[in-house]
Formats: structure tokens, C-alpha cells, sequence
């Protein structure tokens, strides 16, 4: 099943889920979220929602140096990024029980009909 279409739809609430307890940097964040199962993710998608979502407040931003190569860019969740995560996160449940509602219901639907019962009418 491709997935981008629904990916770019959850990817700003997977980033700030993934930043919420440990801050990271962008190839963190991006192994985080692949590990996490969202393996088509894209790397551009992330670098460019870790932007658009710094932009916006809901992240911050602080450089470490490294011995082992350039400084790394990592981002922390701050409380505008909270109240995002948390919103999106009821968003999404709504919104995921409601198409497994749909689902289910046309699973029932589509059962075959018990043959025993119609031998017995």
C-alpha cells in the first residue's frame, strides 16, 4: 500500500511524538520514525517538517558539537508543540475510530449469509 498520502497527513503529529521525551536531531528523528514503523518516510519530508514545525513554535532548535564530524541541529518540543501533540493526538483518534467504524461496518455487511438459515425457512 503506498502510504504517502497519508503519511503527509500524520507527519507533523509522528515528529512532535517522537521529540516528546528525548530531543533529536534530524537523522535521529528520522531513524526514530522508521524504526517506529513509517518506514517510507522520506528524509526531505522530515528535514522539511522539522522546519516548517520550528517555524511555526512548536519546536526549538539548539546546535551540539561533534567530534566524529559537523555540529548536529537538534530539536526539543516546547509547550506550543504540547498543546499541537495533544490536539493532534485526540484528532487522530477521532479520526482513525471513525474509519475503523466505516471499516468494520462494511466488513458486517459484506459476510456471507449463514447457510443454515436459509435451509431452515
Amino acid at each position: 500500500m503506498d502510504t504517502t498520502q497519508l503519511l503527509k497527513g500524520v507527519l507533523d503529529l509522528a515528529v512532535l511524538a517522537v521529540v516528546e521525551d528525548d530531543d533529536g536531531y534530524g537523522y535521529d528523528v528520522l531513524r526514530r520514525l522508521r524504526a517506529g514503523g513509517l518506514t517510507e518516510v522520506g528524509d526531505a519530508s522530515v528535514y522539511g517538517t522539522l522546519r516548517r514545525l520550528y517555524a511555526a513554535g512548536a519546536l526549538t532548535s539548539y546546535v551540539v558539537p561533534s567530534d566524529e564530524g559537523p555540529h548536529r541541529k537538534y530539536y526539543g518540543i516546547t509547550p506550543v508543540g504540547r498543546t499541537q501533540l495533544e490536539q493532534q493526538t485526540k484528532d487522530w483518534a477521532t479520526f482513525s475510530d471513525t474509519v475503523t467504524a466505516l471499516l468494520d461496518h462494511r466488513t458486517l455487511d459484506h459476510q456471507p449469509q449463514d447457510q443454515t438459515q436459509g435451509a431452515a425457512s
